[in-house]
């Protein structure tokens, strides 16, 4: 083989993998004046277990995990956000958030909120909206969060809620 050929492999290697992954676009809101918008790449996979499902996005220190857990399959359809303990049964969605402002790390889990997923075939759209306490502190944070043009993953993810 000749270094083109193996060059033009390792670019449709990229290439594909870039086509799996998806986008982020994330707003923190704390009422009246602070405001973080970020956009991270995401990717979503299954869980190792039966019915669930996790999307992630992440960049310079700015993410959202989201956890689906679902019946039999996937469906298109809202999912009401509940708390990581909640063990409603599903469909339902635990929304986790971390950002910066300026040089603090700061984060929340949603408490109240939903997530309305849009699926077609192994492309997956989930726009998350919703609000939870600062962790360690006394804010309520407003969030939306919307994963775009994902492509589930065939590998698979550990998901069991760890104390």
């Amino acid at each position: 083989m000749t270094r083109l050929p193996l060059a033009a492999l390792a670019l449709a290697g990229c290439a594909g993998a870039a086509e799996r992954e998806g986008v982020l676009r994330a707003r923190v809101a704390f009422p009246p004046q602070d405001t973080v918008r970020f956009t991270a790449p995401a990717s979503a996979r299954p869980c190792g277990q039966p019915g669930a499902l996790v999307a992630r996005g992440s960049a310079g220190g700015n993410g959202v995990l989201l956890w689906l857990r679902y019946r039999d399959s996937l469906a298109s359809g809202d999912y009401p956000v509940l708390v990581r303990g909640d063990t409603a049964t599903p469909p339902s969605a635990v929304v986790g958030v971390r950002f910066m402002t300026g040089a603090l790390t700061h984060g929340t889990a949603l408490d109240s909120g939903v997530v309305t997923v849009s699926r077609a075939g192994e492309r997956l759209t989930a726009r998350a909206r919703g609000s939870g306490q600062e962790v360690g502190g006394a804010r309520r944070a407003r969030v939306e969060a919307d994963f775009e043009a994902l492509v589930i993953g065939r590998d698979t993810v550990p998901c069991r809620p760890v104390p």
